[in-house]
């Protein structure tokens, strides 16, 4: 276990501090549907910290695009996911906009166990 684990950090992965321009899609808490551009402040393969205007009800299902240029040559780079969907984990408010804590559905790798192996499901739970 490590060290990081014993001191109470929970995280499987690794957060960078990468601002990304984002498009933030969801529902507000009256139910109608919005989108916003935002910033992302930190990534990592399990979720993403995104500076908003608006707050954002807990749990709120949020859909991600990530804006890029056109590539002429699309085919010959590997698929990357642009477009990603999270759930909202906490809001919390700064100076003129609001922290969004988020969940990815679907991590973007899958966590290495301590001997260095990715760690695989045995059995299902059905």
């Amino acid at each position: 276990m490590s060290v990081a684990r014993l001191g109470g950090e929970r995280r499987k992965w690794a957060r960078l501090p990468l601002a990304i321009p984002v498009f933030v899609r969801s529902r507000d808490g009256k139910g109608k549907e919005f989108l916003e551009f935002a910033t992302a402040l930190n990534v990592s393969a399990g979720g993403m910290l995104v500076a908003i205007r608006r707050t954002m009800p807990v749990v709120a299902q949020i859909q991600l695009e990530i804006p890029s240029a056109p590539v002429a040559a699309l085919a010959l780079l590997p698929r990357a996911s642009r477009t990603l969907r999270a759930k909202a984990l906490r809001t919390t408010p700064a100076e003129g906009y609001y922290l969004l804590g988020l969940k990815f559905s679907r991590p973007l790798l899958h966590p290495v166990g301590s001997n260095g192996f990715r760690v695989r499901k045995v059995a299902s739970a059905v």
